[in-house]
């Protein structure tokens, strides 16, 4: 049996865990008003959810190598303005730690604002398919901002892939490719089924985070999560 079959088989058990536990961190935010409290309480936690880390070398929404000692799993949306301030301000640091090959960081867009949101993710995928799915993304979350629903028409999307330089030819193909279209609906299929309702959503060494927390909570928990296995 692979390591892929054996991740498959788990995954039925792993959605009942990781709903139940997103649920219960949603629930608690919302009685103790704020994302910081999602994490006091979680210190006893003693669940694993880091079969939700793919580690596919094909992963063209990835950063970092596919054997880093620790894995983050973003699940996001490209009209989520929480989602954007977080790409602003968190993500470039945790980009840093992929970067040394501490960090393995896959991104999975939910798709929760309908086909404007699916739109803008099928061009990052297809940006990725040309080695520039981060540039894209950052092009779609300019200066901590989503762009409007205008921005994410499929002309405005090739238009923007030819100004980071990209093959516009071969990116309108892949825009309109069945094979993007499986990859991102597969990725926002995944999300819902273990429990995301809210973007954005994050599985960092295997605990769950809720919500654009600060840069000292994802920094402190990789850093431990590194500790522990050095």
């Amino acid at each position: 049996m692979t390591a892929r079959t054996l991740r498959s088989w788990f995954v039925p058990l792993g959605i009942i865990v990781i709903a139940g536990l997103l649920i219960a961190l949603i629930v608690l935010q919302v009685k103790n008003g704020g994302a910081g409290a999602a994490t006091q309480g979680r210190e006893d936690e003693a669940v694993d959810l880091s079969f939700v880390e793919a580690r596919e070398e094909t992963d063209v929404q990835a950063a970092g190598p596919v054997d880093a000692p620790v894995g983050l799993v973003v699940y996001s949306d490209y009209q989520c303005p929480f989602c954007a301030r977080w790409s602003n301000e968190v993500l470039p640091l945790m980009l840093d730690y992929a970067e040394r090959g501490e960090l393995r960081i896959e991104w999975r867009d939910v798709n929760q604002y309908g086909a404007d949101s699916e739109r803008a993710a099928l061009a990052a995928h297809a940006a990725g398919q040309q080695d520039a799915f981060w540039e894209f993304h950052e092009a779609l979350f300019p200066g901590g901002e989503h762009l409007s629903p205008d921005q994410l028409s499929a002309e405005s999307l090739s238009a923007l892939a030819g100004s980071l330089g990209l093959d516009v030819e071969r990116f309108t193909a892949d825009l309109g490719a069945e094979a993007s279209l499986a990859a991102v609906q597969r990725f926002a299929a995944e999300g819902r089924e273990l429990g995301v309702s809210g973007t954005p959503t994050f599985v960092l060494g295997g605990e769950p985070l809720v919500g654009a927390q600060p840069e000292s909570v994802f920094v402190d928990l990789v850093d431990r999560k590194l500790a522990e296995v050095r």
